[in-house]
C-alpha cells in the first residue's frame, strides 16, 4: 500500500517535471525552419533567451537572390498595426502617383463663396490664411460661406476603430476638408505656485472651449497634468487638470477635434474677419454649384512629401485620406470600401498576394480588424523593390535614429542600413522594411509580434537584436 502510494507520488512528480520543461522549451517550429542555418541558430537564440511568450510571424528574404534566409510562422495572420501603411503607401504611389497634388479650392458666385476640400492631409493654417488674404482683396462683405467636404464620404472614423480612442492625435477624424491634422496644439508651462498652469494653444479659434483646472506645485511628486476633450458627447470642450511642477519646461499636447469640416470652416471665417471681410453666414455643403467660378486655390506639395510624413510620423489621418482619395478615382465621394477594394486589387494583380487570405479594414492600421502575415508583407516589399517605385518607396521609410520619426530612439548606429515601418497597438509590436547586410546583401524583413500584456520595450529590443544580427552576421 505504501509502495503503491510512493509510486503514484513519483509518477505525478515526473509528469509535473516534464510539463514544466515543455512549457519552458521554445516551440519545436524554431528547430524545423527554412533559411540559413547560421542565421536560424542566432535568431532562435535571441528569441529563446528573451523568454517572450506571444504570437509571432517572421520572414526574412535576401532580395539579391530571392532566397528566404529565415522563416518562422510566416503564413500566420496577425494584426499589422501601422505596418499596414506599407500597403497603403505602395498603393498610393501606384494609383495616385508620386506627383499627385491635393487641391483646396474657393469658388465664388456673386456674394457667396464655397471652400471645397480635396483631401489634402497637410493643409495648414498658414495656407488658409493665404487664401483669406487673396479673397480680402476682392471682397469686403460675403453673404454665405459654404463648406464643401463632398469629395470624400462623411464617415469620420474607420471600420473597427475603438469607440473610446478618445481625443488623441492618432485618432483624429477623417474629412476631405482637414486642417492642422484636425487637432489643437496645446503649449503648457508652469504658472505661479498654487495657481493654474499657463496654457497657450494653436490655432486660436472660437470653435473650442477650454476649462483649466490645473495647479502649479513645488512638490516633486505631482499628479500628471492631462488634457482631455468631451469626446463622449462629441463636443469641443477641453479640460485641463492635474499638476505641473513650477520648474517644468514647456510641454506640448496634441488633441483632436470633433467635426473637422466645421472646424476648418470656422477658422477660415475667422481669418477672413481678420482681413476685414464681413461674413454673415457659414453653411454646410451647397445644394448646387450653378454659376460658381474658381476664385483661388491652394495646391499641396506632391504626394511623395505627404507619404514621407505618413511613414515617419505614422500619421493615420494621411493614410486614410490616401485610401479614400484612391476610392475617389472611381466614384465621388471617395469611400473606404472602394479605396480598400482598389488596394486589394493592386495586391492581387501586381503583387500576387492571395487577397482571400488577408483582411484590410483601413489604411492606417488603427483597426483591429486588419490581419496580415509576414510573408504577405515580404511579397509587397519584394515587389516594390523590383518595381519602378523602388527608390521613391524606400525614400519615404524612416531610417534608424531618424529625428522626428518612429525609429528616432531605435537602431541609431544602424541608421544608414535600415529603412523600416514600425507598427504598434496595445499588445502589438511590429517592424518591417529593408536592411543592407554585408553577408546577405539587400534584405527584406517582416517581424510581427502580437498578444502581450506587459511593456512593449522587451519586444522592440528583440526586434532590434534580430536586425543587428542580420546586418553584422
Amino acid at each position: 500500500m505504501i509502495k503503491t502510494f510512493q509510486n503514484s507520488i513519483l509518477h505525478i512528480l515526473i509528469i509535473i517535471f516534464i510539463s514544466i520543461n515543455i512549457s519552458c522549451t521554445p516551440p519545436k517550429s524554431l528547430y524545423n525552419m527554412e533559411g540559413s542555418p547560421s542565421l536560424i541558430s542566432k535568431i532562435n537564440k535571441i528569441i529563446e533567451e528573451s523568454e517572450i511568450d506571444l504570437n509571432m510571424s517572421i520572414q526574412i528574404m535576401s532580395l539579391d537572390d530571392n532566397k528566404i534566409i529565415y522563416d518562422y510562422n510566416s503564413q500566420k495572420l496577425l494584426m499589422p498595426a501601422s505596418t499596414n501603411k506599407l500597403y497603403t503607401s505602395a498603393a498610393a504611389l501606384h494609383f495616385l502617383g508620386k506627383d499627385h497634388h491635393f487641391e483646396t479650392n474657393v469658388l465664388s458666385n456673386k456674394n457667396n463663396l464655397i471652400i471645397k476640400g480635396g483631401g489634402d492631409p497637410d493643409l495648414k493654417i498658414k495656407q488658409l490664411d493665404s487664401l483669406a488674404l487673396e479673397i480680402s482683396k476682392k471682397y469686403k462683405t460675403i453673404d454665405t460661406l459654404f463648406i464643401d467636404d463632398s469629395f470624400l464620404d462623411s464617415l469620420n472614423y474607420g471600420e473597427g476603430w475603438m469607440w473610446d480612442e478618445g481625443p488623441w492625435w492618432y485618432a483624429a477624424p477623417i474629412s476631405a476638408l482637414s486642417v492642422n491634422d484636425n487637432c489643437i496644439d496645446f503649449y503648457v508651462s508652469p504658472g505661479k505656485k498654487g495657481k493654474i498652469a499657463s496654457v497657450n494653444y494653436f490655432p486660436k479659434t472660437s470653435y473650442i472651449r477650454i476649462n483649466n483646472e490645473s495647479f502649479t506645485v513645488q512638490d516633486s511628486v505631482a499628479s500628471k497634468l492631462k488634457i482631455d476633450r468631451d469626446w463622449v458627447s462629441n463636443k469641443n470642450n477641453f479640460y485641463i487638470y492635474g499638476e505641473i511642477i513650477d520648474t517644468a519646461k514647456v510641454d506640448t499636447f496634441y488633441r483632436n477635434i470633433y467635426d473637422p469640416s466645421s472646424f476648418t470652416g470656422t477658422i477660415f471665417k475667422e481669418l477672413l474677419n481678420q482681413y476685414g471681410v464681413k461674413l454673415k453666414h457659414v453653411s454646410p455643403n451647397p445644394s448646387q454649384y450653378d454659376n460658381y467660378n474658381n476664385l483661388v486655390k491652394h495646391k499641396s506639395m506632391p504626394l511623395l512629401f505627404s507619404a514621407k510624413n505618413l511613414m515617419n510620423e505614422s500619421d493615420n489621418l494621411t493614410a486614410e485620406l490616401f485610401v479614400k482619395s484612391i476610392g475617389a478615382m472611381d466614384t465621388i465621394p471617395g469611400t473606404w470600401d472602394i479605396g480598400i477594394d482598389s488596394i486589394k486589387s493592386f495586391l492581387a494583380e501586381k503583387v500576387l498576394i492571395d487577397t482571400s487570405n488577408i483582411r484590410l479594414a483601413d489604411g492606417s492600421g488603427v483597426s483591429r480588424y486588419n490581419l496580415t502575415s509576414s510573408a504577405q508583407l515580404i511579397s509587397l516589399l519584394k515587389w516594390m523593390y523590383n518595381s519602378k517605385y523602388k527608390d521613391d518607396f524606400i525614400s519615404i521609410l524612416p531610417g534608424g535614429g531618424w529625428e522626428d520619426s518612429t525609429l528616432e530612439k531605435r537602431l541609431i548606429n544602424e541608421g544608414g542600413l535600415v529603412r523600416a515601418k514600425t507598427g504598434g497597438l496595445s499588445g502589438v509590436r511590429n517592424l518591417a522594411g529593408y536592411i543592407t547586410s554585408k553577408r546577405y546583401g539587400n534584405v527584406a524583413f517582416s517581424i510581427l509580434m502580437n498578444g502581450y500584456i506587459d511593456s512593449s520595450s522587451k519586444y522592440t529590443r528583440v526586434q532590434d537584436k534580430i536586425i543587428k544580427t542580420i546586418i553584422y552576421d
